[in-house]
């Protein structure tokens, strides 16, 4: 096992806390037992490297590890104390003073017992718990009014939900510490749900704006007026101008989804002139008449 807990985490001696974090939770991901059942090798590194970020993740434990204050156990390292520190202390007096002339050395038990004290005990690791992914539909205008709803984890009670209005398909809601446990002590994971958001039968959205068609009869379009359009957030009034055509877009301004900052989008509404499903003899019977003394070349602009 190598001794340089930077070495393990792949980071260099001057890398902040957030590098070392960041290292470390991409080799837990990958080496975590429970990722890799049956594969003892994964399991030693994920230790060493548990060990690692128990002196690397703390400030303090790694300035002292850095001065060689302790080693990457957090174990005590033995003070290095050379006869020159002593040289004042003389002969038989001096207490790092044998007859065998090494006084430099001392008496090899205290020297000993001074390099292993307090390495009896075991590293004490913690790691974080993972994360775990899961996910749930939302209708279109519950996500964009905003509700509270409830998820039941496995293995867990059922847990309420705010979804924030203007929520979007695919957007992550996290709940903290609704993970795995952590080993050791170490705080669990989170919760990440993923929110999937129902198709709506004639609302899209374009990011803040909300786009759909709106049908309207043949006098409105000739005619044009007040009509009545339904949005996401209620029906309001608009005014058609008259001799609209189908495919002309209307728009309402902060009509659409609701902004993170505040405000809305808007609404962008397509007209689409439908006429009547039986065909009235009446209306044939003046459409051709003014067809005559009227001639439209609608397509003429395609070159036909």
């Amino acid at each position: 096992m190598s001794r340089d807990p930077y070495e393990l985490l792949g980071v260099k001696k001057g890398a902040t806390q957030k590098d070392i974090q960041t290292a470390f939770r991409k080799l837990a991901k990958k080496l975590h037992p429970d990722l890799n059942p049956g594969d003892k090798t994964a399991e030693e590194k994920f230790k060493e490297v548990s060990t690692a970020y128990e002196i690397l993740g703390d400030e303090d434990k790694r300035a002292r590890f850095d001065r060689g204050e302790i080693d990457m156990t957090g174990a005590e390292q033995a003070p290095r104390n050379y006869y020159r520190e002593y040289a004042s202390a003389a002969g038989a007096e001096n207490p790092y003073h044998n007859g065998s002339g090494f006084a430099d050395f001392g008496d090899s038990d205290d020297i000993f017992s001074s390099f292993f004290s307090g390495r009896s005990r075991g590293p004490q690791f913690r790691a974080q718990g993972h994360d775990r992914q899961y996910s749930m539909e939302v209708d279109f205008l519950d996500a964009l009014s905003g509700t509270k709803t409830q998820i039941r984890l496995p293995e867990g009670p059922a847990l309420d939900l705010q979804i924030r209005a203007g929520t979007r398909d695919g957007q992550t809601l996290r709940l903290k510490g609704k993970g795995d446990p952590g080993m050791n002590g170490g705080p669990p994971g989170d919760a990440l749900v993923e929110i999937k958001v129902r198709p709506h039968r004639f609302y899209i959205r374009d990011g803040d704006d909300i786009r759909f068609d709106l049908p309207v009869s043949l006098s409105e379009a000739v005619l044009g007026g007040k009509i009545r359009v339904p949005t996401p957030s209620g029906a309001v009034n608009v005014t058609l101008p008259a001799n609209s055509s189908s495919g002309k877009v209307l728009r309402l301004k902060g009509k659409g989804a609701p902004k993170r900052g505040g405000g809305a989008g808007d609404a962008y509404v397509t007209v689409r002139i439908v006429l009547p499903e039986t065909l009235d003899p009446k209306l044939a019977e003046f459409i051709s008449s003014w067809a005559e003394t009227n001639p439209q070349d609608p397509r003429k602009a395609m070159g036909e």
